[in-house]
């Protein structure tokens, strides 16, 4: 990784993610920022960006803060370089499968109520007026 460190606000602005939340999410141990600065602030990198980010993206699927963490240890343990037996590797995507199954499950649900809601709408449209949602 490269040695760019940012402060948390430019994370903050980077992920639209609170400054609240990004601290919650170290406090349970998901994302600890990688360095500190001499007068102690967090500093973050690349990587612990695209943590967040990872976040950001299962936190609306319903997923929770342990399922989120079981998918980052598998995915750190997959990308570390690390020797892997050909048994952990597998065990490894397996959970990863486990977890995009789920979001493509989580997909199409959101899609119905996506469908429910556009249907809901326009059934009030009906009833307005027309010529007045101008």
């Amino acid at each position: 990784m490269s040695g760019e460190h940012m402060q948390i606000g430019e994370v903050a602005a980077r992920t639209e993610l609170s400054l609240r939340t990004i601290r919650h999410y170290e406090e349970t141990g998901l994302v600890i920022p990688s360095a500190r600065s001499q007068g102690g602030f967090r500093l973050y990198t690349e990587a612990d960006v695209a943590r967040l980010m990872v976040i950001r993206r299962m936190k609306p699927l319903g997923f929770t803060l342990d399922e989120m963490r079981e998918l980052l240890t598998a995915t750190d343990r997959l990308d570390s370089g690390a020797e892997l037996s050909a048994s952990e590797r597998e065990q490894l995507l397996g959970r990863l499968r486990d977890f995009e199954e789920a979001a493509q499950r989580r997909v199409a649900d959101l899609r119905t109520q996506l469908a429910r809601a556009e249907e809901f709408a326009a059934t009030l449209r009906e009833r307005l007026p027309q010529g007045t949602n101008a």
